[in-house]
């Protein structure tokens, strides 16, 4: 069954990044001598595609190896040598990411500096095709979009959380619509988890009433229908992936397949074997004209902000 997309990064709109990629790719090709000690301005993620290479960052050290990942964080020094015979090979991309334009979203997050990538039979050919076609002294768009690619799939096997006091603290709206993108991906990561809407609530500097009232504006609906909605879609992969009803309520959650079904029409507006056959419809021919604008509002619905102003808040 194909794997479903739950992860951090999954409720951010993708109009709320700014990927910057400050300089060419680094096609890593490291023999014995290489030695390098330096500081850099801005974060830079590297992977490893063959051979071993060594770093010392900050008194902690770290061998990587074929399939790891590592951020090196703005303003750390760091030491990097190859021990080995075999040529060490990579890439080492510099970059920032900010969120709303205003807040560098990497600084918000607690990561493992380095981890094994998960995807990494899938992510492997493509760190090979990005390194092969990255140009010497420039970035195309095509690089730009599959680095994205590549530091989601980093940023989703290091996230351990959200920090709670970050590089420089946010204030007024800055500082509340951080906070609900922190709750909204909370809940999207983790919807089956019972109280991770009243986790999501606590874990905001804001009075709870308050930030109920501001989620929903920015959202759409309040953070246990949010999360009710994030349980819905799984089981809507679910069921395009042939699942029987009854088993796909099983897969979220739900004990009672008849229960399961009034619940996914409330939240998506169609029964679950309605959703199936609209899938089958599309897949051996289309929908028809007139079903267009029901998916339409089906996407507004859980894209589209509730209030005048928020359009820049709306998290899916």
């Amino acid at each position: 069954m194909d794997e479903i997309e739950g992860g951090i990064l999954a409720s951010i709109p993708a109009t709320a990044l700014t990927l910057t990629m400050t300089r060419a790719t680094i096609r890593m090709e490291h023999s014995k001598t290489w030695r390098i000690d330096k500081i850099n301005p801005v974060d830079d993620l590297v992977i490893c595609l063959e051979g071993q290479g060594e770093y010392l960052i900050d008194g902690h050290r770290m061998t990587m190896e074929p399939g790891d990942a590592m951020l090196i964080s703005r303003g750390q020094r760091f030491q990097g040598w190859n021990e080995g015979t075999v040529t060490y090979t990579g890439i080492a991309q510099h970059f920032t990411l900010d969120i709303y334009g205003r807040h560098d979203l990497i600084s918000q997050m607690d990561l493992q500096p380095k981890v094994r990538l998960s995807r990494w039979p899938l992510v492997e050919p493509l760190v090979r095709h990005y390194r092969q076609s990255a140009p010497p002294s420039s970035v195309t768009l095509s690089q730009h979009h599959l680095f994205m690619y590549l530091l989601i799939a980093y940023i989703e096997d290091a996230f351990l959380g959200w920090r709670d006091r970050a590089a420089y603290q946010t204030e007024g709206a800055d500082a509340l619509d951080l906070a609900v993108v922190k709750a909204a991906t909370m809940i999207a990561a983790n919807p089956l988890d019972g109280e991770i809407a009243a986790k999501a609530i606590s874990a905001s500097p804001f009075n709870p009433d308050y930030f109920l009232r501001e989620f929903k504006k920015r959202v759409g609906r309040t953070p246990r229908k949010y999360q009710e909605f994030k349980r819905m879609e799984r089981a809507m992969h679910f069921l395009e992936a042939g699942l029987p009803v009854a088993e796909a309520a099983a897969e979220v959650g739900y004990a009672d397949p008849y229960y399961f079904s009034r619940m996914f029409k409330r939240t998506i507006g169609l029964s679950p074997r309605d959703h199936v056959n609209r899938v089958r419809q599309n897949r051996h021919g289309g929908l028809l004209g007139f079903d267009e604008p029901e998916q339409d509002r089906l996407m507004n619905a859980a894209h589209a902000p509730r209030s005048e102003g928020d359009a820049a808040m709306a998290v899916t």
